[in-house]
């Protein structure tokens, strides 16, 4: 299987010219009756060697954290950091291989955010004050990541970073000066944070509509992130995670909003936002399916509801495009993915 990132690269070597990796792009859409880009194209596998080095690397980082640990606590963390960024110097930057690139990259993020919360810990730290410096260390390195190796993912990393840094921080200051607001502002909060990251998804997104560059791959993570900080709050006010149940309008507003987030993925070609949710719906219509007293059957009943669904949607989603677009205003438009392997933006724009 051959990525985009493969044909562009091909095509700067000059193995193949930019109107036969075009031409192969086009006759791939047709074949399946959409758009390439609309295929959300996502790997995670070239072949079955990457899951076994993958397998490996993990047990390496396992055995390295543990006897740096055995030495030192926050010494395991540098030990993993260090030896993630090492064998992405192969695995990512000269073979290019996708999961070990993903969980390599997740690794050094995470050891080298691990790193002040162990030391502060091992130095008899007053609690909370260790872990303040993990969230701007983390963003670093994902920066640091990013620019070496270039794996979409450290981007969604960094700003899950950010994010939870941010909230951390804006909680602490309120605490303050007024304890008891802090206690209601972090659903909040969370629900900002993703609107923010669906932003600057949307920012990734946009700049590359085609779809055929890294760019769509880190908005692609974005999008995953952002919808459950998004979803979350909202489903926590309507009292789904409450514990006391949800009433009619609650069923209604759960079923609203997922509309809603549907006709968003459709307007923008993105289905991680609908598969980044789907737990929380899934949670959320099984709480209304018992509500209404099928209990027992609430499982059943609520995976048959979404399944057919989702399964409708995939099967009837260019058409769905078709007329969900039009209704996007025409400056956002035109920064859209194609409608259809014979259509653009620009053709619906003008018609």
């Amino acid at each position: 299987m051959y990525s985009e990132d493969d044909l562009n690269s091909a095509i700067a070597a000059g193995a193949i010219s930019r109107q036969s990796a075009q031409a192969l792009r086009d006759h791939v859409a047709h074949l399946r009756g959409m758009p390439r880009g609309s295929e959300e194209n996502f790997r995670l596998l070239n072949s079955f060697n990457d899951i076994f080095v993958t397998i490996a690397a993990v047990l390496l980082m396992v055995a390295v954290g543990s006897i740096g640990a055995l030495v030192y606590a926050p010494l395991g963390a540098l030990a993993v950091a260090a030896l993630a960024w090492a064998l992405s110097e192969y695995f990512a930057l000269k073979r290019r291989m996708a999961l070990p690139s993903i969980v390599l990259a997740l690794a050094f993020i995470g050891g080298c955010a691990l790193f002040p919360i162990l030391l502060g810990s091992a130095l008899q730290m007053e609690e909370g004050w260790f872990a303040i410096p993990a969230g701007p260390l983390a963003a670093i390195a994902a920066f640091a990541h990013w620019r070496r190796f270039r794996v979409p993912i450290t981007i969604a990393a960094g700003a899950a970073a950010l994010i939870v840094m941010a909230i951390v921080g804006l909680l602490a200051i309120v605490e303050q000066f007024a304890g008891v607001l802090a206690q209601t502002m972090t659903t909040p909060l969370v629900f900002i944070g993703g609107l923010i990251t669906f932003g600057f998804a949307m920012a990734w997104d946009t700049q590359d509509p085609q779809r055929l560059t890294r760019r769509s791959d880190v908005a692609f993570w974005l999008h995953l992130l952002a919808a459950p900080l998004i979803i979350h709050p909202l489903f926590s006010f309507y009292g789904v995670f409450s514990g006391v149940g949800t009433n009619m309008w609650g069923a209604v507003a759960i079923l609203a909003t997922y509309v809603v987030l549907g006709l968003v993925a459709l307007a923008i070609d993105r289905r991680a936002l609908l598969v980044s949710a789907l737990a929380y719906v899934l949670y959320a219509l099984g709480e209304v399916v018992q509500a209404f007293g099928a209990i027992e059957a609430s499982v059943s009943i609520t995976t048959l509801v979404i399944g057919s669904a989702l399964l409708m949607l995939s099967t009837f989603w260019t058409k769905l495009r078709m007329r969900v677009v039009p209704l996007v205003p025409a400056e956002l438009r035109a920064k859209l993915p194609p409608l259809s392997p014979d259509m653009d933006n620009a053709q619906v724009a003008a018609g």
